[in-house]
């Protein structure tokens, strides 16, 4: 790339776009975001030498043109796939991703970490963060940048401003604007550039700039523009930072000939660099439908086309099912509302807006946020029901603790995407929400075996109104069981479960969606000769303590069977039976949990294969617990 001129560096950008088209439709992933970054991509590589100069994407679901031009062109056909290439950056894919990502807004901080490190090192190489103004809604950007104009280290920031401060997961009509004041500060920024001379800065960088690069000058000019406030600096300037913008992200030229010249001009501080960008740029059917070509299925590039697949069962997915209980409960509570961080479509929160539109709140990509202005909410005699995706709550857990729990405020979260996510991998997987929650003195924590469990608990979490709850559920369809009706759960008794099957000897005990696989395993078992029981929990925290009494007592072993880590719903069982002197006894117990590993993105099939959590694996633990090896080898073979 570093002989190419810019015409060809221009010819190259169609060429990598065609690449990335083709491959995505292919494999399916991240389609718009990638596309609206490829003259940015192409330049970044172009004027800075990587991997010793280290450039971060925020979030990484933009890289894929990054991946192809580091290598790695010939895996694209394993995007997203069992041991192919990751759908984000990831630090063992490739010595070119300097830091791993799949959640919003870290890029600055790292980034200063590694200016910092390098600093101190000695050495002499640049540092690049790419960062989103979706990801720019979270407050840990800006914490990172307040630092960043104290330490003062050279580091660049490139501001990729797209009009998407809120994923454009869209509603049922249609594309929602972007929301808050962040999207109007960066309207306001790209309409109203009141030319200005670049103000000296006490570290000299007008005369450094100055000198031979006459012509640069002007240019300079042209791009030191801002939003003024009364002091005449931006809100970026104001955090410390040396303001470039807005600027061109689709014109090679500019972006060249800018980024040379910051790359050029030494003891800078942090500089942030304002790039204008048009999400899935040069595919006709994605800029048109920013919202429908953020991430898609495998799909036909001359039409445009998805293809859904044949469905193997004519349930809806979870999240749909979740949405349309919530809207049920409103119908008949009008102080029900519903919270979101920027992802109303993959919460099913857009349902809930176009039957309440009053009674939705995305709040950007800010989790935190969200949690204590549900817990304000709460205090005002609201039923505030926070729906953040399992992974994702892992941002906000000191307000679940400090702002929600300790004060046992009502609080309802709904956690999407529990379990093992496919293709997504590691930092999408919801494996630590039944860990980390049930933990906490205040919370009721629950999980749906099957569809219609989770319209029950729904109507639970809205009931309960004296202590926060929690419920997870899966990314995937339901089971095909009968659904409430009217969609209208019924409130469960808190802290009771339910024997599903009856049986001898052991006894299955699962936990969430993990029961389906205690059901199947039952029946691989009853093929044996062996009846076994199969129990619902429902409940992890408060348990219930005589189901789980009757259970060992009556049993020669006992397996409790979840999609979630270790310290969660087993290690709660086991506590209990420890204590009531239940393990002291006869009673084998046996606990099936995630493997104490992250789980690489694949197939949902290969990764519950991996976690040693399909029936078979659960069958084959009942005749290793039995003694039965025999039986036991059958099975998983």
């Amino acid at each position: 790339m570093k002989d190419l001129s810019i015409k060809e560096l221009k010819q190259l950008v169609g060429e990598l776009r065609s690449d990335v088209i083709f491959n995505v439709s292919k494999t399916g992933g991240h389609l718009g975001s990638g596309l609206g970054v490829l003259e940015l991509t192409v330049a970044l590589h172009y004027v800075f030498n990587t991997p010793q100069d280290k450039i971060l994407w925020d979030v990484g679901h933009q890289t894929y043109p990054h991946k192809i031009l580091t290598g790695r062109r010939d895996k694209m056909s394993t995007l997203r796939q069992t041991n192919g290439l990751s759908g984000f950056t990831k630090r063992s894919e490739s010595e070119y991703d300097c830091f791993g990502t799949g959640h919003s807004s870290t890029t600055i901080s790292a980034g200063l970490g590694m200016a910092v490190g390098r600093d101190l090192k000695g050495r002499k190489n640049n540092v690049v963060a790419v960062i989103g103004d979706g990801a720019m809604t979270a407050g840990q950007a800006y914490e990172a940048m307040n630092n960043a104009g104290y330490l003062d280290s050279d580091m660049i920031v490139i501001l990729n401003d797209n009009k998407q401060v809120s994923l454009p997961t869209a509603s049922l009509d249609g594309p929602i604007p972007p929301v808050g004041a962040l999207s109007s500060a960066l309207s306001r920024l790209q309409s109203n550039r009141p030319l200005r001379e670049l103000r000296e800065v006490a570290k000299g960088v007008t005369e450094q700039i100055g000198g031979s690069l006459h012509e640069w000058d002007a240019k300079v000019d042209e791009y030191a523009r801002g939003m003024i406030s009364g002091s005449g600096s931006t809100l970026f300037e104001e955090l410390g930072f040396y303001y470039i913008g807005p600027v061109d992200g689709h014109n090679v030229d500019e972006l060249v000939a800018i980024l040379k010249e910051v790359k050029s001009t030494k003891t800078t501080g942090p500089v942030l660099i304002h790039v204008v960008t048009e999400k899935g740029r040069g595919y006709p059917y994605a800029e048109r439908a920013a919202d429908k070509y953020h991430g898609v299925t495998k799909f036909d590039p001359a039409t445009g086309k998805q293809f859904k697949g044949t469905a193997t069962t004519k349930t809806q997915s979870y999240t749909t099912y979740f949405a349309e209980a919530l809207v049920a409960e409103a119908e008949v509570d009008k102080d029900i509302v519903g919270i979101h961080a920027a992802m109303g479509g993959g919460t099913g929160m857009n349902i809930f807006l176009r039957r309440f539109p009053t009674r939705c709140f995305d709040v950007g990509i800010a989790e935190q946020h969200a949690v204590t202005f549900a817990a304000g909410l709460a205090c005002e005699g609201l039923k505030p029901f926070c729906a953040i995706y399992s992974s994702f709550m892992q941002r906000a857990y000191d307000q679940v603790v400090h702002d929600v729990d300790i004060q046992k405020l009502p609080v309802r979260f709904a956690m999407d995407r529990a379990g093992l996510v496919g293709a997504d991998g590691p930092t999408h997987s919801g494996s630590f929400d039944v860990t980390f929650m049930a933990c906490l003195p205040n919370m009721v924590v629950m999980a749906p075996s099957d569809e219609a469990e989770l319209f029950h608990m729904v109507a639970t979490a809205a009931a309960i109104d004296d202590r926060p709850s929690c419920f997870r559920y899966p990314r995937g369809n339901g089971v095909g069981v009968q659904l409430p009706p009217g969609n209208k759960g019924i409130p469960l008794e808190v802290g009771r479960g339910r024997i599903l099957k009856e049986g001898q000897r052991v006894a299955l005990l699962g936990y969430g969606t993990a029961v389906q696989s205690c059901l199947a395993a039952a029946s691989l078992i009853e093929q044996h000769g062996l009846r076994v029981t199969v129990a619902d929990a429902r409940f992890c925290k408060p348990l219930d303590h005589a189901l789980i009494r009757s259970l060992a007592k009556s049993h020669e072993a006992l397996i409790t069977v979840e999609e979630g880590s270790i310290g969660g719903f087993g290690s709660h069982v086991a506590h209990f039976l420890a204590l009531d002197g239940l393990l002291d006894g006869n009673l084998k117990w046996r606990p099936m949990v995630l493997p104490d590993r992250y789980i690489e993105h694949g197939s949902p099939a290969d990764q519950i294969a991996w976690a040693g959590l399909t029936p078979s694996h659960v069958a084959a633990t009942v005749f290793n617990i039995l003694g039965q090896k025999g039986e036991a080898l059958d099975i998983v073979s």
